[in-house]
């Protein structure tokens, strides 16, 4: 890797950014990458000093196995050490650091008169206080606990709750259904439940009644003899004495000291389910130690965080990008961040940009779906946003269109932007510039965070060299990394270590350019990526065919203007049923009991048969190109009957119509 030299249109670092940055030039990148790469030893120790450990590590700093061909794959950070997450990023800010009257948080409500400021000394003893009432319900050390919470405070103070007391939190995104729900509360086998609300909240105009959704979840859990406990926070709502706690009371008694338990660096801190390919969600299990190295170390450089930053990412922390860098990341860091419960565009399309004016916001990380929504209605009116230092973008590839709407319109052409890759795997960004230090491409995730080493293999597994398109892989682990699958380490195994031995596989594909930029392609597996939301497609597969008129179901994916990707599905009738319009919406309906409102399809189909091999699977390849009307099919010999495709292309129109 070097400096590069290209004839692309390249976008350079602003002098004034490099002036204070922590990583001032590309020379300095790539020196420290070195560094990480050659002594991983000295480089992580050197940002574990920056903590509190209870207890020193007795064991190297990274240890590991990632080839299925040697034994259990398995990866350790500072074995023997003890800390708290919760210890590490408050009350050493608190109690050490003198942040204690500095803002943690601006809260922005959906509505713009709902809003609240949180300092670090707050937050403190509002987590304290949750601690302990989790004690007195009887939550330890090692019990996992559900939280399906919207976007408000309650939510990062039951997280740290959590983290203080040992317990493991599972925080589900509250866009899922109750079905969906279920099954992440009966996977992780949580003790205690946590949600809210009686009237329902409120996700732009639209009303969420999220305590009915837990209820039908928690009717469902009982079945299998979970006991949950359900604090609310509102009134005027069914009510089960046996099961239901409310908040404010449990609150008000609650004392505001708290010792944190002291875990080991390897304890799990959280699960977080992601989609897998075989359709049943996986409970990728995160630890300690190594989380909070590389939260704290990614966001302070890949967001050039300083102390007189306030920071905003726009996610939800229902998903990883609101684990790492609404909660862990910056907190960690000292920072102060915007917390939002709104969506872009409530109660008029330039939300976002009133509240970087609102609260002075310099560094602004949000999705590509954001940004092409709100494209369609350029910045009008128009907002202050002279105090933006730093754009960033997370959850899928961004356009080049995009990028550069994103570039002048909202950063004034001044503001770098910084592409970021990762995964819910991985616990932070992995391919991501740093803002004063790397020429930027459009499109592109540019080179590897520190300790990160990734490279790309062709399908027999062959590394290939210099410009090259395959399999992203990665060939050492770093120290956020995922632990295993919550109570399956095979699938585990199996699904990012046996297709290529020796590495750790994303399931993306990726370019590399001949000035050694990175470019992922999309995803390899039967996975799609709809407004950076990462979802299987046999999982919505399932849910169609649960319908008594559909015989079987596939789904892909197809390009989507706003959401990047959408879902174009296929649905086979059971003999003499009919495809119509109704049948259409009870199927929409159906998926978004089962999974939520994420995972409703755009498009779809009837098809009387799909393209099938002789042995019987399907052809997703030719359904894809069928969604997007590619008549460039190429091979078709495998094909059982090509006059299915026929049939389907002139189907497609009506469904596309």
């Amino acid at each position: 890797m070097v400096v590069p030299e290209t004839q692309d249109k390249m976008y350079y670092p602003p002098e004034d950014l490099q002036r204070d940055a922590h990583v001032p030039d590309f020379n300095s990148y790539l020196a420290l990458y070195r560094k990480s790469l050659d002594n991983p030893e000295a480089f992580w120790k050197d940002i574990a000093d920056e903590f509190f450990w209870k207890k020193p590590a007795t064991g190297p700093m990274l240890q590991y196995n990632f080839d299925v061909t040697k034994g259990s794959i398995y990866v350790k950070c500072m074995e023997g050490a003890k800390t708290n997450m919760c210890y590490n990023v408050l009350d050493r800010h608190v109690r050490e650091g003198n942040l204690g009257d500095k803002v943690a948080y601006y809260w922005e409500g959906n509505s713009p008169d709902r809003h609240e400021t949180i300092t670090y000394r707050q937050l403190l003893s509002q987590v304290c206080r949750c601690a302990n009432v989790l004690k007195q319900m009887g939550v330890k050390k090692g019990d996992r606990v559900s939280i399906y919470l919207p976007m408000i405070p309650e939510l990062v103070y039951t997280m740290l709750a959590c983290a203080r007391i040992g317990a493991i939190h599972s925080v589900v995104f509250a866009g899922f259904s109750s079905e969906s729900l279920c099954e992440r509360i009966m996977d992780a086998q949580s003790s205690r439940f946590l949600s809210n609300n009686t009237d329902g909240v409120f996700r732009g105009e639209k009303l969420i009644n999220l305590k009915q959704i837990a209820d039908e979840a928690l009717q469902k859990c009982r079945e299998n003899w979970f006991v949950l406990d359900l604090p609310p926070v509102a009134a005027q709502t069914p009510w089960d004495a046996e099961y239901d706690v409310w908040w404010d009371e449990a609150m008000t008694d609650s004392p505001e000291e708290c010792e944190p338990e002291w875990l080991d660096a390897e304890d799990p801190l959280f699960i977080l389910y992601t989609s897998g390919s075989t359709g049943k969600p996986k409970g990728v299990l995160h630890a300690v130690a190594g989380y909070l190295l590389y939260t704290s170390l990614t966001f302070k450089y890949v967001f050039d965080h300083h102390h007189d930053d306030v920071f905003w990412c726009t996610a939800d922390i229902g998903w990883i990008t609101g684990h790492s860098y609404i909660t862990y990341g910056p907190l960690a860091n000292g920072a102060t961040s915007v917390l939002f419960e709104g969506i872009p565009v409530h109660p008029h399309v330039g939300r976002f940009w009133e509240i970087i004016e609102k609260y002075r916001v310099s560094k602004f990380y949000t999705a590509p779906t954001a940004i092409r929504l709100l494209m369609k209605y350029g910045r009008e009116p128009l907002y202050d946003l002279s105090s933006l230092r730093i754009l960033g973008t997370v959850g899928e590839p961004i356009n080049p269109e995009a990028w550069q709407w994103y570039h002048e319109a909202v950063g004034q052409g001044r503001c770098p932007v910084v592409d970021t890759f990762w995964q819910t795997e991985t616990g932070g960004h992995v391919l991501a510039p740093l803002p004063a230090a790397t020429p930027l491409k459009p499109g592109s995730a540019t080179f590897p965070f520190f300790g990160v080493e990734p490279t790309i293999l062709n399908e027999h597994g062959e590394e290939l060299e210099g410009e090259a398109e395959g399999y992203l892989v990665f060939r050492r682990p770093w120290p956020g990394i995922m632990r295993s699958v919550y109570r399956n380490h095979e699938r585990f195994e199996n699904t990012y270590f046996k297709k290529f031995p020796g590495f750790y596989v994303t399931g993306d594909g990726c370019r590399r350019d001949k000035d050694g930029y990175y470019w992922i392609t999309g995803r390899i597996d039967d996975m799609l990526n709809v407004s950076g939301h990462l979802m299987s497609t046999a999982e919505v597969e399932a849910a169609l065919a649960q319908h008594p008129s559909v015989a079987e179901a596939a789904a892909v994916s197809r390009p989507h203007t706003v959401k990047g990707e959408c879902l174009y599905c296929f649905v086979t009738l059971k003999d003499s049923r009919e495809f119509n319009r109704t049948l259409e919406e009870e199927l929409k309906r159906l998926v978004r009991e089962k999974i939520g409102p994420i995972a409703t399809p755009d498009f779809i189909q009837n098809a009387p048969a799909l393209p099938k091999t002789r042995s019987g699977k399907i052809m997703r390849r030719i359904l894809r190109q069928i969604a997007r009307n590619d008549h460039d099919l190429g091979d078709l010999s495998t094909l059982a009957d090509p006059k299915v495709v026929e049939v389907l292309f002139s189907q497609r129109r009506e469904a596309a119509a």
